[in-house]
């Protein structure tokens, strides 16, 4: 049930954001056992002005090619997981892409079942 926000600069090619949608989906799969089914995403594509990063940070280098990942889910998966969440994403978007993975920025921001409608009006999670 992850709901996944990704950012880019504008002007990509529709098979770049589409490799992507599907790395960061397939990762999702892999590593948090999501439903093949459970693909919801939203890509934002953004002026050179509106996309806001350090040319380095914490000794990563990121260029005007950076793209952010803000996942939502469920909380429960571990420090592990995410690890190796982050690694298969990163891995998973360079190869289809060419993009360095020194410019995939990934947020996971966890929440609780009770959070989640997936239409209707209703709670799924709980009800």
């Amino acid at each position: 049930m992850p709901f996944v926000q990704i950012s880019l600069l504008r002007g990509k090619p529709s098979e770049y954001v589409s490799g992507i949608v599907e790395s960061v989906h397939k990762a999702l799969v892999k590593e948090f056992n999501v439903p093949e089914l459970d693909k919801f995403q939203v890509v934002y594509e953004v002026e050179p002005h509106q996309l806001v990063f350090p040319t380095s940070y914490l000794g990563v280098p990121h260029s005007d090619d950076i793209v952010y990942v803000h996942i939502t889910c469920k909380e429960g998966r571990t420090i592990d997981m995410k690890r190796r969440l982050y690694q298969e994403i990163a891995a998973l978007i360079s190869s289809s892409t060419g993009l360095v993975e020194d410019d995939v920025f990934i947020v996971i921001a966890e929440n609780k079942a009770e959070n989640w409608s997936f239409g209707r009006g209703k709670a799924q999670l709980v009800e």
